[in-house]
Order: C-alpha cells, then sequence, then structure tokens
C-alpha cells in the first residue's frame, strides 16, 4: 500500500515524473530492484537491532513490531513543505498552549470542552507540575506529528505524539 501511494505521488496522471521527483526517479532506474530489497532489509535489520520497534496493547504474544516505513523518501515540494510547515508550528504551539492551561487556570476543563475526568485521571497527567511556569511555556520539546497525504494532495494528522519518542 505504501508503494502504491508512492508511486502516485511520484506520477502524473499522464504517466510523466513529477518535477520535483526528477533526482529520485533517475536514481530509481539506474538502481537494481534487488539492491534496493537489500537496502529495505538492511534498514528492518537496524531497526531491529536499535528498538525501533512498538508493541501492541493486547497482543499476548509480546512481539515488537518494525514501525511502518518506507525506504524510498515522500518527496514535498518547497511551496508545499512551507505551508505543511507553518501548519505544524501552529499546532504544536497550541498543544503547547494547551498544555500550559491544563497545568495552571484548565479554561478548557472549566468551560465544559473537556471532561476534567479525561484531563486530571489520565494517567500522563502530572498534579506536581499544577502552576509551575516554564521556560517560554514549552512542555513538549520535542513532537512527532505523524501526518499522511490523502486522496487529492491535501495532508490530514494521524496522531500527536508528545511523550518520549520510540527507540
Amino acid at each position: 500500500m505504501m508503494q502504491e501511494q508512492f508511486f502516485n505521488e511520484m506520477y502524473s496522471a499522464d504517466g510523466s515524473v513529477r518535477g520535483h521527483y526528477n533526482a529520485l526517479s533517475q536514481w530509481l532506474t539506474s538502481t537494481p530492484p534487488e539492491r534496493i530489497g537489500q537496502m529495505r532489509q538492511a534498514a528492518q535489520v537496524l531497526f531491529h537491532r536499535v528498538g525501533i520497534t512498538f508493541a501492541v496493547n493486547g497482543d499476548t504474544t509480546g512481539a515488537e513490531r518494525l514501525i511502518p516505513f518506507d525506504i524510498l523518501p515522500h518527496v514535498i515540494p518547497l511551496e508545499e513543505w512551507r505551508r505543511l510547515q507553518a501548519g505544524l508550528k501552529q499546532r504544536v504551539q497550541a498543544l503547547n498552549m494547551f498544555l500550559h492551561d491544563v497545568y495552571h487556570d484548565a479554561e478548557i476543563v472549566r468551560a465544559g470542552k473537556i471532561p476534567a475526568k479525561k484531563v486530571f485521571e489520565n494517567a500522563q497527567y502530572r498534579p506536581e507540575m499544577r502552576g509551575i511556569e516554564l521556560p517560554n511555556r514549552i512542555y513538549a520539546h520535542i513532537a512527532g506529528i505523524d501526518i499522511v497525504r490523502a486522496g487529492r494532495g491535501e495532508y490530514y494528522v494521524l496522531e500527536d505524539n508528545l511523550r518520549t519518542p520510540s527507540g
């Protein structure tokens, strides 16, 4: 599925390579498929070795699974990236503002937008952080925002990861 989506991004409807994919297309045509397979296998081995894996809740086997990845890069044209980057920065700022509110005035809870139980009884909530002022009000220094490109080229956020990064 990832490969099909990749090729839908790389090629226009008429079958021509999109301009921002020219260099990658040239590399793909000059690299034997076996070599790409070897590179994919080497990446999988490395991911297992350094622990870029996750466990599935409820899976009784305890097997660690690889984080889904595509060995071929998805190239985002500069103008598109600038819009995406601005939106992602705004999103992380909003998440930090939410966390500041939760640990200070909790206006979002008082306004009934989020049930108090969902916030204050959450396993990740730290009551000892209440009222503590952080430099620049930054609670999440590292944010992993998982995005996908939808059918018409727009991007959607799958989830926000503000916890310890995997691995």
